[in-house]
């Protein structure tokens, strides 16, 4: 199944068929839904077909099959395999996630410490940070920074790199908790032009400028280390 959520992250309208539809929810020939992952909602969408319609609510990957699986409401008609479909993405909610997503890089890049967890909704994001020791943050530094790198209008480039060069440079790898499919002769990096560079599998904004100005809503400590910075847009 081609992956249109990471040819195209802008796409928002897609003529596909339907693979299978059963139990566990309508798998499609194609998509442009991104699954629930890496701390990144499933999208949610508009499905029609000749007679009928409804809505997608969630978005997840199976574990086994890793198919893209689309949730429907559980009185929508059983679709049979073939039949033809137009998909249309809740574009305004993928964007806040897309805008959050690039945030929480630059958050990354102004916060210089070990990511223990993260997670984005439309409304907000956060990263949780072990902080070494003496090390303070300053709310009002942090969101200063944040909106510098904004204004800066720096590119986000997608690349590729391997495994087995992740391995020759830990240091690309931020988050503590996860690490990346090391395995894989391919992974996913996410380029901020001149500031950051790390794998990811989320979808991100073009640049920084299109994420907009940002505030930090709240710092939390999560332990005698671990620092919760919550941001959110500020529109």
């Amino acid at each position: 199944m081609a992956e249109r959520f990471y040819i195209d992250p802008y796409q928002t309208r897609l003529e596909t068929r339907v693979a299978r539809h059963d139990d566990a929810g309508l798998v499609l020939e194609d998509t442009l839904c991104y699954p629930l992952g890496g701390g990144q909602p499933g999208d949610s969408a508009a499905l029609s077909w000749d007679g009928g319609g409804c809505a997608i609510s969630d978005t997840r990957r199976d574990r086994e099959t890793r198919a893209i699986v689309h949730l429907l409401p559980t009185d929508a008609p059983r679709l049979a395999a073939g039949t033809p479909v137009v998909l249309e993405l809740d574009w305004a909610r993928r964007h806040r996630h897309m805008r959050i997503h690039t945030c929480l890089h630059l958050l990354s890049v102004v916060i210089k410490a070990g990511v223990t967890g993260g997670n984005l909704s439309a409304e907000s994001g956060r990263l949780d940070f072990d902080l070494p020791e003496g090390m303070e943050l300053d709310r009002e530094h942090i969101e200063r920074e944040l909106n510098r790198l904004v204004a800066e209008d720096r590119a986000v480039r997608i690349e590729m790199s391997s495994g087995e060069a992740l391995r020759r440079q830990p240091e690309l790898i931020k988050t503590m908790s996860v690490t990346p499919p090391l395995h894989l002769p391919e992974i996913r990096l996410i380029n901020i032009d001149g500031i950051d560079l790390q794998p990811c599998g989320g979808t991100h904004v073009r640049s920084t400028g299109e994420i907009g100005p940002v505030v930090v809503k709240k710092i939390e400590s999560k332990g005698a280390r671990n620092k919760r910075v919550v941001v959110a847009l500020r529109d």
